[in-house]
């Protein structure tokens, strides 16, 4: 029940969000699952702090070598795969006593 709450409140606010930063749904409907597996791992896997600083990351990325609105999706989904396979090869420091 807990997590039904938080979807609808994350869709509540997407649904605000989207057309204040001149987005559109489809688009978020496009890259919003491969956004939230890859921030989740970063946060189990790297960095809780990791995660959204690597989202903000992605989305700017894809946003500066996307050349058109038409092709951001394709960006950000590659933009994706870039980290997916950063977080795949990464190897954490053993913690020091």
């Amino acid at each position: 029940m807990a997590d039904e709450h938080v979807m609808a409140e994350m869709e509540r606010w997407l649904d605000g969000a989207l057309p204040e930063l001149g987005l559109s749904r489809e688009v978020l409907s496009q890259v919003k699952d491969p956004i939230l597996d890859v921030v989740r791992d970063i946060a189990h896997g790297v960095s809780r702090p990791a995660a959204p600083l690597t989202a903000f990351l992605v989305g700017l990325s894809a946003g500066l070598s996307a050349p058109s609105k038409e092709s951001a999706v394709e960006a950000v989904l590659a933009t994706v795969e870039r980290v997916n396979d950063l977080v795949a090869d990464w190897v954490p420091r053993a913690e020091e006593s």
